[in-house]
C-alpha cells in the first residue's frame, strides 16, 4: 500500500506539469480552433535554454548558482516572449484565415526548428543541473514513509496557483469574458469593438508563458530537458487536451492531470518502455468513445 501511495503522490507532480501544458494549449486552441504542435517544443526549448544559459553563467561568467539560475530564467523568458510575439504575428496572423491544416504544418515546422536550434546550441550534448531542494517532505506523518522532495511540493503549489489565477481571470474579469466571446463568435465581437487579433496575440503570449513555466519547473526537477522531447510532448498534450475538452482550459488541465497519474502508476508496475504507447492507446480509446464528429473537426 505504501508503494502505491508513493507512486500516486509522485504522479501528482507529473499531473501538475501536464496540467500546466494543457491549460496553456487551450488558451490558444480555444480562440483559433487550430491544431498547434509548437507547445511541446516551447516547453522543451524553454527548459533547455534555461539550463544552457545557467550553465554558461556558472562555468564561464563565474556566477553563483542562484545568480546563474536567475540569469538562465531571465534569458529563457525573454526568448519565449519574443518568440511568442513573432509567432503570433508571422504565423497566426497571416494563416488564420486559411485552412485548418496550415497552422498545423507551420507549427510542426516551428517545432522541428526549435528542436534543431536547441540541439545545435547544446552541441548535441545533455547538460545537467545539480539536485536542488531534494530534502524529503513527509506527507502522511512520520509513521508512514511517504514523501516528496521540497522541489516537487513547490512545483505542485506553483502549478496549482497558476491554474487558480487563470481560472479567476477567466470567470471573474473582463479579460475572461472577452476570451470566451472571441472563442464563440470572433466576428460578432469585432463588430462590438473588440479586436480578435489583439486578443489572440495576448492569449498566445500567455499560453507560451505557461508552457515555458512548465519547462522551467521540469528542468529544475529533472535536471535536464532534452531537445528531442518537444515533439512527443506536443503530441501528448494535443491528445490529452482533445480528451479533456477544448471549451474550458480547466477541463483540459483536469484531463492532463489524470494522464500524469496514469503515467506514474504505469511506470511503477509495468515497463517504462511501453509507457507512452499505453498512454497514447488510452487517449485514442477515450477519443474514439467520447468525441463527436463535430469536435473531431476542431482538433
Amino acid at each position: 500500500m505504501s508503494y502505491f501511495l508513493q507512486l500516486l503522490f509522485n504522479g501528482v507532480h507529473n499531473a501538475a506539469l501536464y496540467a500546466l501544458l494543457a491549460y496553456g494549449y487551450v488558451l490558444i486552441h480555444g480562440l483559433t480552433h487550430r491544431t498547434d504542435l509548437s507547445l511541446g517544443a516551447i516547453f522543451a526549448f524553454s527548459g533547455q535554454t534555461f539550463i544552457l544559459v545557467a550553465a554558461f553563467g556558472w562555468s564561464i561568467l563565474w556566477m553563483t548558482l542562484p545568480a546563474a539560475l536567475s540569469f538562465g530564467l531571465l534569458i529563457a523568458a525573454a526568448y519565449v516572449g519574443i518568440g511568442g510575439y513573432a509567432i503570433a504575428k508571422l504565423i497566426y496572423a497571416p494563416l488564420d484565415t486559411g485552412t485548418r491544416n496550415t497552422i498545423l504544418v507551420a507549427t510542426l515546422g516551428l517545432s522541428i526548428f526549435l528542436m534543431e536550434l536547441s540541439r545545435i546550441a547544446a552541441d548535441t550534448r545533455d547538460y545537467w543541473l545539480p539536485p536542488m531542494l531534494a530534502t524529503p517532505v513527509q506527507l502522511l506523518g512520520t509513521g508512514i514513509d511517504i514523501s516528496l522532495t521540497q522541489l516537487q511540493v513547490a512545483n505542485i503549489i506553483i502549478a496549482l496557483a497558476v491554474i487558480a489565477i487563470g481560472e479567476t481571470v477567466m470567470l471573474r474579469t473582463s479579460a475572461g469574458r472577452i476570451w470566451r466571446a472571441v472563442s464563440d463568435e470572433p466576428a460578432a465581437t469585432a463588430m462590438c469593438g473588440i479586436d480578435p487579433d489583439r486578443v489572440r496575440t495576448k492569449a498566445i503570449l500567455t499560453a507560451y508563458g505557461v508552457c515555458a513555466l512548465a519547462g522551467f519547473l521540469a528542468a529544475l526537477y529533472y535536471g535536464n530537458v532534452s531537445f528531442n522531447t518537444g515533439m512527443i510532448f506536443g503530441l501528448k498534450i494535443l491528445f490529452i487536451t482533445a480528451a479533456g475538452g477544448f471549451s474550458r482550459p480547466l477541463y483540459a488541465a483536469f484531463g492532463a492531470a489524470i494522464v500524469g497519474l496514469v503515467e506514474s502508476l504505469w511506470g511503477g508496475y509495468f515497463s517504462v518502455l511501453w509507457r507512452d504507447a499505453a498512454v497514447f492507446s488510452l487517449l485514442v480509446f477515450v477519443l474514439a468513445t467520447r468525441i463527436s464528429p463535430q469536435e473531431t473537426e476542431r482538433i
